[in-house]
């Protein structure tokens, strides 16, 4: 999706996205993580999730909206300061730290020593022809990683996206340089994603922990 698509999302609180709490299979597999240093959010928006990751790690976000990150940190009553990093604006308060700026140009600067990534929302908001970009650009941020991935899938011709289905096969081809384990799954066919409703005959939400 072009930057624009989203900054009209933020500007018009288009948040169907967003959850009230951190994500349940976030919950259900932290653990499984490795244990302090930093993690890595890309897309992070001003999720909740984000807390929950405070609890034992420095949090590093990328996110492309303004709004997204100032209202991060108002909701939280977090102090935070801007700063100009090259093309981004680094924000920082608390456990936090937000680059706002595109993704695909953030610096290795800004992860360096970072070996634990956590995707909710990046993956699936992609579309095919982005997607593969985005692995690739993990990749060379991240010589070494745990990812914890949460992808979406349900029939593509009963809807467009954003959020993508990003099926099981595509998973394994995006990430065959790693080791990948699919270690959740949530039916939620007829429940509807996050604050959307979804009118698909099915709709699976998968968590993975990625291993290169």
């Amino acid at each position: 999706m072009e930057p624009v698509f989203w900054h009209q999302v933020w500007q018009q609180g288009q948040l169907g996205f967003q959850l009230a709490q951190a994500h349940p299979m976030l919950c259900a597999q932290l653990s499984c993580l490795p244990v302090g240093g930093q993690v890595f959010v890309p897309l992070c928006g001003k999720s909740p999730d984000l807390h929950s990751l405070a609890q034992q790690y420095q949090v590093i976000g990328a996110e492309l909206s303004q709004i997204a990150c100032r209202d991060f940190f108002a909701e939280a009553q977090i102090l935070a300061s801007q700063n100009d990093a090259g093309t981004f604006t680094l924000w920082q308060g608390g456990q936090y730290q937000l680059w706002q700026g595109d993704f695909f140009e953030l610096p290795s600067a800004a992860v360096e020593g970072c070996q634990v990534i956590y995707d909710r929302a990046a993956l699936i908001a992609l579309p095919a022809e982005m997607r593969q970009r985005y692995v690739q650009k993990l990749r060379s941020l991240f010589p070494k990683a745990t990812l914890l991935l949460i992808s979406l899938e349900y029939p593509e011709h009963e809807k467009q996206g954003p959020p993508f289905s990003v099926a099981t096969e595509e998973i394994y081809r995006l990430f065959d340089f790693a080791r990948v384990e699919l270690c959740g799954l949530r039916n939620l066919t007829g429940q509807g994603f996050a604050r959307r409703k979804f009118d698909t005959t099915s709709l699976l939400e998968k968590s993975w922990l990625i291993h290169w």
